[in-house]
């Protein structure tokens, strides 16, 4: 019986890259978003832990406003980070 001719089989080459190079996150985002977070948690536990401070007094319930901004701007350096 004839033997059928065999496949000529193309070396495998990945796709390119969706993404330029150089394009993605900065070694600096991490750290940055982490520090918002903390940033934001420590500034609400010090209001409800000692609301007569000179500045944090000022401020009444704004400090609330403040603590969760910083944590919002921590969520949205989230979304960059690869």
């Amino acid at each position: 019986m004839p033997e059928s001719r065999p496949r000529k089989k193309t070396d495998y080459t990945p796709p390119a890259s969706r993404k330029p190079a150089g394009v993605g996150s900065g070694r600096w985002v991490a750290p940055t978003m982490v520090a918002c977070w903390v940033l934001g948690l420590v500034w609400i536990i010090v209001y409800y832990l000692a609301p007569d401070l000179k500045y944090l007094s000022e401020l009444g319930a704004w400090n609330l406003a403040v603590g969760m901004g910083f944590i919002a701007v921590g969520f949205v350096f989230a979304t960059k980070w690869e």
